[in-house]
């Protein structure tokens, strides 16, 4: 079983005053703990914030082991760079800073953290499917659900699957990857917005 740790909660908004017509956006930062190993899930791209969330958790990037980037929208995969130690994985393979590539076979080394590929919004995008101590499955799902700040985030099903996505390279991928989910998941962690329940 592994513990779950939301370090940044995506956002997507306009900036205002000195930042107006700057759009602010970083992905949700997800902290993963299984065993001794410690997994980063969209390192995002705000990198004050993401210092100070580790520190909190007494971690620094070189104590990371896996950084997992769900899709390569550089406000997911900007900072991936800062763990140096950390073997990086997209959706088919890892890599490391040695130059090392390799596939996996849809886990994490040495856990046993599903990762699916969850196509739509971007077509080499993937979900990982955490089994954790207190939440049942949860979903950590990049962009398959997202919400801007100023959004509703509406959990039905008929939103969700409904949900607009202005940036979706794949209307029937990401419908049929958004049934997939709430298929299998008890909760959910989008790319920007809370993390919420399915409800069944």
């Amino acid at each position: 079983m592994a513990e779950i740790k939301i370090l940044i909660q995506g956002y997507a908004r306009p900036g205002e005053g000195e930042q107006e017509g700057v759009e602010l956006a970083s992905s949700t930062t997800t902290l993963i703990k299984e065993g001794k190993l410690n997994i980063i899930v969209d390192p995002g791209m705000n990198r004050k914030i993401l210092l100070e969330a580790l520190k909190k958790e007494k971690l620094s990037p070189e104590k990371i082991n896996y950084v997992v980037l769900t899709h390569y929208h550089l406000d997911h995969s900007l900072l991936t760079g800062i763990f140096e130690n950390a073997v990086v994985i997209d959706n088919t393979t890892t890599y490391t800073f040695k130059g090392e590539i390799k596939d996996h076979e849809g886990k994490i080394p040495g856990t046993n953290i599903d990762i699916i590929k969850t196509p739509g919004h971007d077509q080499f995008h993937c979900s990982l499917l955490v089994n954790s101590n207190d939440l049942g499955k949860v979903a950590i799902v990049g962009d398959v659900f997202w919400w801007a700040d100023e959004e509703e985030q509406k959990t039905d099903e008929k939103s969700l699957m409904n949900h607009e996505d202005p940036y979706m390279k794949n209307e029937k991928d990401l419908k049929d990857s958004r049934k997939k989910i709430l298929a299998i998941a008890d909760y959910i962690i989008p790319g920007h917005g809370k993390m919420f329940k399915v409800e069944k």
